[in-house]
């Protein structure tokens, strides 16, 4: 309840610091924005890798996933302005899929392995999501109120959001200073590995229902009766998971060509924090599959088409988890043509994760309307104390997880950009002239055999 009064608190302190000093000031003054303009963003997003969570660890991480977006900025006067922004990103994903393994895929035969996408509602999903902003600027610039509400669903889950934010601009805006506060009210509708699902709904009884005809087999080959989840499997007490965030940004223009900003933000999340679809296997417990009993020596290779290791339990993890990033970017503009970005970030975290992300890009301005970017970034992080492998959890821990994003890794990404700028929208359609095009592509890898590339398009129109 502190944290909601808090927050209601922010929010009207900024209302008043938005209000400008002198309303009836008749003298002329720019409009923040002087028409509306259209952003219209996509991305095709492809990844691969062997480290299926759902799975527990191992198993086909292929994902597609494409986002179209259209994000709306209409001007409300002289000094507001409301931003409407609407994107859908539809994916399929061979991981997610085999939540239901057994429910038939790509090859009828080959149902029961982590290597193989089944053809489960899970294996392909949309995310809709809306976000609206309204921002207030004072009648000199110098200071910029935010208000925004968002809300995001897809087939297992549904978060809505709200938050306020302000910036104060000093010293002949050489200076900034911005501080945003989010809420997230969000809620799971919870969907379970397909065996562990049957379990709670059979009681227990592996002979009826989805266990009927479908023998069991031990870690020998043999046919057993003897598999049950751990503590039989309990569902989850909390559904919903809630996110506070507050965030601190200052800026400062040291000299004509170099720009610095500090950044830090606090994150605090309650509730289920854990993913319901995600098996966990012990290595203390006694491993029983489903599928071709042959394969079960081969069953973490890719060889492996035809057998299934059932599932001791789901992810658990703690019910709170505070986050700490903070960091700075440092610009550079070397010329009218050349520029220098930087960028470090340290993030740590209650669950004994820490990170390091180093990222520089190279803005290259040519022929007056282009701009060529490439841009790189190092990543590293420490595993979280809740993660091991598969097969290589204690069933005597209160928490655990085989998601490899809580992993020790390294990263490396590649990115390349240009961008056109036509200035005067002499492009035009019927009342809408384009401002400018976007194209970027990256390709990120891990120190594993995850890899993953992207391709973004970005466009904005103004409508006179």
């Amino acid at each position: 309840m502190k944290i909601k009064f808090f927050f209601v608190a922010i929010f009207t302190i900024f209302l008043s610091h938005g209000q400008d000093k002198n309303p009836d000031k008749k003298a002329y003054k720019k409009r923040v924005l002087e028409t509306v303009e259209i952003d219209f963003l996509a991305s095709y997003y492809n990844q691969e890798g062997s480290n299926a969570s759902v799975t527990g660890g191992v198993g086909n991480e292929d994902l597609e996933d494409f986002n179209p977006t259209v994000v709306l900025n209409i001007p409300l006067g002289e000094d507001d302005i409301l931003t409407l922004d609407y994107g859908i990103s539809t994916y399929t994903s061979a991981s997610s899929s085999n939540g239901n393994p057994f429910d038939g895929g790509e090859n009828r035969d080959k149902t029961t392995s982590p290597w193989y996408a089944s053809s489960g509602a899970s294996k392909v999903d949309t995310w809709k999501s809306l976000n609206i902003d309204y921002s207030h600027y004072s009648g000199d610039r110098n200071t910029i109120v935010t208000a925004n509400l968002s809300n995001a669903k897809e087939w297992d889950y549904e978060s809505f959001g709200f938050g306020a934010g302000s910036t104060k601009l000093y010293n002949n805006k050489n200076t900034s200073f911005t501080i945003n506060t989010k809420v997230f009210i969000d809620k799971w509708i919870p969907i379970y590995p397909k065996e562990l699902d049957s379990y709670n709904d059979t009681s227990g009884d592996t002979s009826i229902g989805f266990f009927y005809n479908k023998p069991i087999y031990d870690e020998l080959g043999g046919v057993s009766n003897n598999w049950s989840p751990l503590n039989n499997f309990s569902i989850i007490d909390d559904k919903s998971r809630n996110t506070y965030s507050a965030s601190l940004i200052f800026s400062q223009i040291l000299d004509k060509n170099t720009q610095i900003s500090l950044f830090f933000d606090f994150i605090k999340q309650d509730g289920w924090l854990a993913n319901p679809l995600q098996r966990v296997y012990f290595s203390d417990i006694e491993n029983f599959y489903m599928g071709n009993p042959q394969s079960i020596p081969i069953y973490t290779t890719k060889e492996n088409t035809d057998v299934f290791h059932l599932a001791d339990d789901i992810e658990r993890l703690p019910k709170t988890r505070t986050k700490i990033p903070l960091g700075v970017r440092l610009n550079y503009f070397l010329n009218e043509n050349f520029t220098i970005r930087s960028y470090y970030r340290f993030y740590t975290d209650d669950w004994g994760l820490n990170s390091h992300t180093l990222n520089i890009e190279l803005p290259i301005k040519f022929l007056n309307s282009f701009t060529l970017y490439p841009s790189y970034r190092f990543y590293t992080q420490s595993k979280a104390d809740y993660f091991q492998p598969y097969d290589q959890h204690l069933s005597t821990s209160e928490y655990y997880t085989s998601d490899y994003d809580l992993s020790k890794f390294n990263s490396n990404q590649f990115g390349m950009g240009l961008k056109y700028v036509d200035i005067f929208t002499k492009m035009k359609l019927w009342r809408i002239g384009l401002k400018s095009i976007d194209l970027n592509y990256s390709f990120y890898e891990r120190n594993s055999d995850f890899k993953s590339d992207i391709i973004s398009v970005g466009m904005k129109f103004i409508v006179d």
